[in-house]
């Protein structure tokens, strides 16, 4: 099933203009954070020619769920490889790689989901939580687009996703793999312990419900966090990303503490893999970066960029991008270990 009709007509041009009308209308509220939002939803689509698909998933073993995630698309066919990009909890495709997709979309076929329970339209009524459970999702996303080979790049939660995908439930369709400051390595004892020296819960840290939770959050993701955050924009930001669905996403969360990747032992993965880090990460601290780098063995690389934290992909954009167009485009110089000066 191939879902990539050219992005012009009549329809095409309504969503643009009501976009446009929107963006206005925020700005005049000062809904800083919405703004932010249409505004990034019309560069996809005016700018980088990605529109969003509604896919409605086919029922997995519990038969009678209905599960529908969205997928930014390409909007027309082209001879470039495609790559899926599996985002984080910190927000949902849009936001998470929104330094990222101008740059890639040059190079490669980008398919960019909102994981389940992310987004205003991906739903599940399944009680599933797992890893596992995403990774099916998209893998069966990537099937109902018609894209039977890919490669696969995940930060953070969307890491675990990922690996998961690479090593069992999409093996045969991810070609390579790329994995970022991502605590795949460690196990779910360790996951806890991390969350346990935290002076708050992992919800709490990671769905915020107040401007100083949110703060909390950026200023420990990324080592140069904005040095102004109102109160309004972060207020703002919370209502947009983190009210909706919370309770299925803290759900996520005590799965991810409780199961990881949901592998015991972890597989090593047979496809060739990059790694990269922040070096100043204050979630996932760069020792689990090496030691992944050490589990899976002759065909990683793993790349280290100095003075960036959590937030890789938005503290390190320019490296982040080109180290994957280097890594999936054969242009590197092998496995290893590299350190990238900010």
């Amino acid at each position: 099933m191939n879902m990539k009709p050219p992005l012009h007509g009549a329809s095409t041009l309504l969503a643009l203009l009501s976009l446009s009308l929107l963006l206005l209308r925020l700005l005049l509220r000062l809904r800083l954070a919405a703004f932010r939002d249409a505004a990034l939803s019309l560069h996809l689509l005016a700018r980088l020619r990605l529109r969003p698909v509604h896919l409605r998933l086919p029922a997995g073993r519990d038969g009678a769920a209905t599960t529908t995630l969205r997928v930014w698309c390409p909007s027309s066919p082209s001879s470039k490889p495609p790559l899926l990009l599996l985002h984080g909890f910190g927000g949902d495709s849009k936001w998470t790689w929104a330094r990222n997709l101008p740059r890639l979309s040059r190079h490669f076929h980008v398919y960019a989901p909102d994981l389940v329970f992310f987004g205003a339209s991906s739903r599940s009524s399944s009680p599933l939580r797992s890893v596992a459970f995403q990774a099916r999702c998209a893998a069966d996303a990537m099937r109902l687009l018609g894209v039977p080979r890919y490669d696969v790049a995940g930060i953070s939660y969307g890491g675990f996703v990922a690996y998961r995908m690479a090593a069992a439930e999409a093996r045969d369709a991810v070609g390579r793999v790329v994995v970022m400051t991502s605590g795949v390595a460690a196990t779910p004892g360790e996951m806890r312990e991390m969350a346990a020296r935290e002076d708050r819960t992992v919800e709490e840290a990671l769905l915020p419900k107040t401007a100083e939770g949110l703060r909390f959050l950026v200023r420990r993701s990324m080592h140069r966090p904005p040095p102004w955050m109102p109160d309004f924009v972060l207020d703002d930001f919370i209502q947009l990303m983190c009210v909706d669905q919370r309770k299925e996403r803290a759900e996520l969360l005590q799965e991810l503490l409780k199961n990881g990747a949901g592998f015991d032992p972890l597989p090593v993965l047979t496809q060739e893999t990059l790694i990269i880090w922040g070096d100043k990460d204050r979630v996932f601290p760069v020792d689990l970066g090496y030691r992944l780098q050490r589990h899976l063995g002759g065909k990683t690389r793993l790349e280290i960029v100095k003075d960036a934290g959590h937030a890789l992909q938005l503290e390190g954009a320019d490296h982040v991008n080109k180290f994957i167009k280097s890594f999936l485009l054969d242009e590197r110089i092998g496995p290893g270990v590299a350190v990238a000066q900010k």
